[in-house]
């Protein structure tokens, strides 16, 4: 077995780099580790120095996917109201008692499904 301790980037497709930017890090509160020009991706901290969204500007199709993000449990009904009132739906929380957790579902501006997940450890 290797020994993993958990997942630190992830590369998510997008369209158009300025307009995912500016969901990315507007909506979501994400912020620039590094900007690379030569190829056109924008590294985002998640969380801090824990990960990174790795935002990489495509020319070619690609499928939609999903990604989730770690929030506590006393910001998931925050969030999904920060995230309704800028224009953006939401699905949820929608508790999962098989993980345990709760989760909130929208989409970012390229039809990837996002989802908030509060671990139960961290619910009320």
């Amino acid at each position: 077995m290797l020994p993993i301790r958990g997942l630190y980037e992830v590369a998510i497709p997008v369209r158009q780099l300025p307009r995912a930017e500016t969901f990315y890090r507007e909506v979501l509160g994400l912020e620039i580790g590094l900007r690379d020009d030569r190829r056109n991706w924008l590294f985002l901290r998640a969380g801090g120095p824990a990960g990174m969204v790795v935002l990489q500007e495509r020319d070619s199709e690609f499928p939609s996917c999903h990604f989730a993000f770690t929030v506590g449990a006393s910001d998931l009904e925050r969030a999904a109201a920060t995230l309704r009132e800028r224009g953006v739906s939401t699905r949820g929380p929608i508790v999962h008692d098989w993980i345990p957790g709760a989760s909130l579902y929208f989409e970012d501006l390229d039809g990837h499904e996002l989802e908030l997940f509060a671990p139960s450890s961290q619910r009320p």
